[in-house]
């Protein structure tokens, strides 16, 4: 049912630029605003593991360095059928982790120096097979089209508020449901993105638990770092904050948002997700 979900929201993405890169610019507008998002999706998909361990401040450790987290990571992934992905440590306080690369033989685990001190063995373990699974389903791959897209609508409503679009008189079109598309569209856009994102966080906590075999202990896991990231600020830019298990910046976040402005599902529903799955 999760992948059904995001194969939707992904036709609709796809179906929402077709209609306004037709409204915009004619048939290739939609193809010229989705090449040059693409460009510059691809470059942060090629380069995301160097430039998110920086935003975090994270260091690349060995087995020597951290022979429990890096035999804990390696006992798991070979659970999932993945090679050994490259192990970091970011220096924070705030109880965090997340992954990151382009593909499963050039991804990256970091864990923060926080989350280390806050779970348990098992709950780290959950923790870990969490992020674990974000790479075995490609996660970064399929954010990043849904990216692509939602970047692409973005890129033809500017497009159209600095240089116009095709003339509607000329198509029988009605200008005000043109402008009222060009100003929705990348909001709808962008709900549909995050709406994927959440989607994803769902199935890598269930493929998660899957993997380490305890879905409570990734349970309690999750309560532990929602508390912690209420508690303990963290400084790190937006597009990294998406990555993380749970939301690094919610202590900043209004309140009240309704939750389909948001990458990540509600905590409780997560939680009750992996208590169905220990039932």
């Amino acid at each position: 049912m999760n992948n059904v979900k995001v194969f939707v929201l992904m036709a609709g993405l796809t179906g929402l630029l077709m209609a306004i890169g037709q409204a915009v610019g004619g048939g290739q507008g939609a193809i010229i605003a989705l090449l040059l998002s693409a460009g510059m999706n691809l470059f942060m998909y090629w380069g995301s593991s160097t430039m998110v361990l920086r935003s975090y401040g994270a260091q690349v450790v060995t087995a020597q360095e951290a022979p429990e987290l890096y035999g804990m990571v390696d006992r798991l992934r070979q659970r999932a059928g993945l090679p050994m992905p490259v192990v970091a440590i970011a220096p924070q306080d705030q109880p965090n982790a997340f992954a990151t690369g382009r593909n499963p033989e050039h991804a990256v685990v970091c864990v923060t120096q926080g989350i280390l001190r806050v779970l348990s063995t098992d709950e780290l373990e959950g923790v870990l097979a969490h992020e674990l699974a974000h790479i075995k389903n490609r996660d970064m791959l399929l954010q990043t089209l849904a990216a692509t897209m939602a970047g692409a609508i973005g890129n033809l409503a500017q497009f159209a508020f600095f240089f116009g679009g095709r003339s509607h008189d000329d198509e029988g079109g009605h200008p005000i449901a043109g402008i009222a598309m060009l100003i929705i569209g990348p909001l709808v856009a962008m709900v549909m993105q995050f709406a994927i994102s959440r989607q994803r966080e769902f199935k890598a906590d269930a493929v998660g638990a899957e993997i380490c075999g305890r879905p409570l202990s990734l349970a309690n896991a999750l309560l532990k770092l929602e508390a912690g990231a209420r508690r303990i600020p963290m400084q790190v830019s937006p597009s990294a904050a998406t990555l993380a298990i749970v939301n690094p910046l919610a202590a900043f976040s209004m309140r009240g948002i309704s939750k389909w402005m948001s990458t990540h599902p509600p905590t409780a529903e997560r939680v009750a997700a992996l208590q169905a799955m220990a039932v």
